[in-house]
């Protein structure tokens, strides 16, 4: 790559600009670059085991707290209970009750608004009480708007809510008969467009200069003033910067469509359309330098790409599959519609040649103002954010087993690393591309080990194919009932033409998703 520098010079630009850096900031987290002594692809020693996965793919949903689809599934941390009623209970300053977790059973939910400043009253010191009080700032005093589907004549919202196997049996099945982390948190304190570019690079940050990492400022709620930009726009090192070097293919997976672009709630706002050359809040990696300059723009593609890639056995190593607005599971898409969206990727890769050497990654980006008792713990400025259901679904993953360790979605980055790149990390001292993040999140001590979730001794488990329409059917339907297929799409990504990131001083930004 163009950007790669003399290891001395490298070594010279370290020692002054993060000191400047960190200096300025005041604060430095102890698992940060300046301290950083973990394993990098020079020095980490290769798992024998971990070589029977060759294909990892992180399918990512959206905004459902763990409490809110997991909460009462038998052996996990979940919801406290005294003879099976919930034992807590939230206040509502409105109608003056206090407010128990209830059994929702409604399709269509409203959930809360889970930007930045709900993350932390939501939270609230670690008491877990803010949840109702926040989604009740967001609808108002009356609650009297017809679009707002849980509003309940003047009450709360339904962020006490939860759901059960009677509402998503797929994915109790998933638990029942895979892997279940009941510690499982968003690795960013606060919404979509963050969390999905911690997904793909361990970190969130806006970059004043386009294709200059170390112009890079820690970002933990809005990266750009808007989900559009131009390449160069986040100029830090992402995941497939690795992946390339190491020759390790990968693909970003876009369910094209639309998706919500307004704030907060996304029942009351016009959607945008998402395609794979249309930045966005769930589809970051064309505004990345790296991408750009690897030449690989290419390997965002589409669900049809993702379908024929199953089918002839040719998944990439490393893949992310995203969804469209109708199946993401963010309220107010319908619960089912994402189940069976789900199921119907997941069949698919169980069906693939494939299959016997994947491991799935299924997750929900951040808890979309949903309830849950467990306080997130704290590694640096930006997290973690709050817990979220997720599982590992493979034929070497054991049957029927909750991990209580703690982890975040920074342990999909670690596994990665540890699979394909030798233990190799996102760490500016070591990766060849320096920036100043503030922490090396795969590294950090309290993360837990994804590896925990599997048994190679075991001989690989015959698939679990469960009810679901067939992908291809059900996206062509989603497609031609979108009245946004039909509407002009955004400015494709283009390389840069200023020297100046298109990143605005303004106070507009965009939806928290």
């Amino acid at each position: 790559m163009s950007d790669i520098r003399p290891a001395s010079l490298i070594s010279f630009m370290l020692t002054v600009t993060l000191t400047v850096t960190l200096a300025a900031c005041g604060e430095r987290s102890a698992a940060g670059p300046a301290g950083h002594t973990g394993p990098n692809a020079l020095s980490g020693p290769v798992r024998p085991e971990l070589a029977k996965i060759q294909h990892i793919v992180i399918i990512m949903q959206e905004n459902r707290s763990f409490d809110h689809y997991f909460g009462t599934y038998p052996g996990a941390d979940g919801i406290p209970m005294e003879n099976g009623v919930p034992s807590v209970c939230l206040m509502d300053s409105k109608s003056g009750t206090c407010v128990r977790p209830f059994h929702l059973s409604s399709d269509v939910n409203s959930g809360g608004p889970h930007g930045e400043v709900d993350a932390e009253n939501d939270v609230n010191g670690g008491t877990m009480n803010g949840f109702i009080k926040q989604a009740e700032k967001r609808v108002g005093v009356g609650c009297d708007d017809p679009k707002v589907p849980s509003c309940r004549s003047g009450d709360f919202v339904d962020v006490m809510g939860y759901h059960d196997d009677r509402e998503i049996p797929n994915y109790w099945a998933y638990a029942r008969n895979f892997v279940l982390h009941d510690h499982m948190f968003q690795q960013n304190a606060s919404w979509s467009f963050p969390g999905h570019l911690f997904m793909v690079s361990g970190w969130s940050a806006q970059c004043p200069t386009l294709d200059d990492p170390m112009s890079c400022q820690n970002a933990l709620s809005y990266p750009l003033s808007a989900p559009t930009g131009v390449s160069g726009s986040f100029a830090w090192t992402d995941l497939t910067y690795l992946l390339h070097k190491a020759g390790v293919s990968w693909k970003y997976y876009v369910a094209e469509g639309d998706e919500p672009d307004c704030d907060d709630d996304a029942a009351l706002c016009s959607p945008v359309p998402q395609t794979t050359l249309t930045p966005s809040i769930w589809n970051p990696l064309p505004l990345f330098t790296t991408v750009r300059q690897d030449s690989e723009l290419v390997n965002i593609q589409t669900l049809d790409a993702f379908e024929e890639d199953a089918r002839s056995g040719n998944l990439p190593s490393v893949s992310w599959i995203v969804p469209n607005s109708a199946v993401s599971e963010h309220p107010p898409s319908p619960v089912s519609a994402g189940q069976d969206y789900v199921t119907s990727v997941i069949n698919q890769i169980m069906q693939s040649p494939n299959w016997s050497s994947t491991a799935i990654f299924l997750a929900w980006d951040d808890w979309g103002g949903f309830y849950d008792h467990v306080t997130p713990p704290t590694v640096d400025q930006n997290g973690y954010g709050l817990r979220v259901p997720s599982m590992v679904i493979s034929p070497y993953a054991k049957r029927g087993y909750i991990d209580h360790q703690t982890l975040s979605f920074d342990a999909y980055l670690k596994f990665i690393e540890d699979v394909f790149l030798k233990g190799q990390r996102l760490n500016p001292l070591t990766d060849g591309r320096p920036d100043p993040r503030p922490t090396v999140r795969e590294s950090v001590p309290l993360l837990g080990d994804l590896s925990n979730a599997f048994d190679f001794t075991q001989a690989p488990r015959a698939p679990l194919i469960l009810p679901a329409p067939p992908l291809a059917s059900m996206m062509n339907r989603l497609v031609e009932h979108s009245t946004l297929m039909r509407a002009p799409l955004r400015t494709p990504v283009a390389p840069p033409t200023t020297q100046t990131a298109a990143t605005s001083s303004g106070s507009s930004h965009p939806a928290r998703r």
